[in-house]
């Protein structure tokens, strides 16, 4: 037997500086380049960051894979459900072998969740549906909720084990109902989806909005949080300034990483904007109500 005789996880790489990664940023209209669907990052021989090809889907969602002792969890799946197109079960499949080679176990778990219910995150769910020892959380507020421990303490915070490396889930409406941030204690990188990131915050709810802002502002003066990470790139390299919805090449993206000051930055926008919802340009994003 292979899986209950493993040696503890090591290679932690806990740590302040940039990332230092080149993200597949799409290509000139008239360009062919030979980019993968997926891009995959190991940050640490634990951690995988990844980013959906601009040229397949215009979102580029970015999505994590966490390895722990016992199981793995991905969190998000992409935005493209085809296989052909976007095959992020092979390329998860693939880096999991990988994984599994240098860290022999028996029946490693795969467990999906997901940082928000929108489209361009749970499309790939399909792909590992009837995938051995795998379990896929739907992404809807009910579901996710009810399986994070939620349904009851919406303002909990709640463990989700991986075997000598615990993630804490927090419930963090405002941009969709089933919003869900993840601190990683292993890297100090705080997932934050669609709530925070680098670029166009749109909120649906403005008051639960800003009590997510508060939640995660005081999670990042208790928590040693290293990096924000979020899900998208849309703003260029000039302050406040956005690319147009639908953009395929972005070639003055910034850095994916934020950190914890940002979480500032957009509390004090909020303030700024005001109790009622506002658009509100910010160096590094923009408050953007939805109606």
């Amino acid at each position: 037997m292979r899986g209950n005789a493993c040696a503890p996880l090591s290679g932690q790489k806990f740590d302040r500086e940039p990332l230092g990664v080149t993200w597949i940023h799409g290509s000139p209209p008239a360009g062919h380049t030979p980019d993968p669907p997926v891009q995959a990052h190991w940050h640490d021989e634990h951690t995988v960051l990844l980013r959906q090809n601009k040229s397949i889907h215009y979102e580029a969602p970015f999505f994590y894979l966490l390895f722990g002792a016992r199981r793995a969890v991905l969190i998000d799946t992409g935005a493209t459900s085809s296989p052909e197109r976007f095959p992020v079960r092979r390329v998860v499949d693939a880096l999991i072998g990988e994984w599994l080679t240098a860290h022999p176990r028996d029946e490693y778990e795969l467990l999906v969740l997901h940082s928000h219910s929108h489209g361009d995150h749970v499309a790939g769910d399909g792909q590992f549906r009837g995938r051995r020892v795998t379990e896929v959380v739907g992404a809807d507020r009910d579901a996710a909720w009810e399986y994070l421990g939620f349904a009851e303490q919406p303002e909990s915070t709640r463990p989700v084990d991986l075997g000598e490396r615990i993630l804490e889930a927090l419930a963090t409406p405002g941009h969709d109902a089933a919003a869900i941030t993840y601190y990683d204690p292993w890297t100090g990188f705080l997932l934050t989806g669609d709530t925070v990131y680098r670029g166009r915050l749109y909120v649906n709810d403005w008051t639960a909005f800003r009590r997510t802002i508060d939640r995660l502002v005081d999670l990042a003066a208790r928590r040693d949080v290293t990096h924000v990470l979020g899900c998208h790139i849309e703003m260029t390299r000039q302050p406040g300034t956005d690319y147009p919805v639908g953009t395929t090449y972005q070639p003055d993206e910034p850095p994916l990483e934020m950190q914890p000051g940002h979480l500032l930055a957009v509390s004090a926008a909020l303030a700024a904007a005001g109790p009622s919802p506002a658009r509100y340009a910010d160096r590094d994003f923009i408050l953007w109500p939805v109606p």
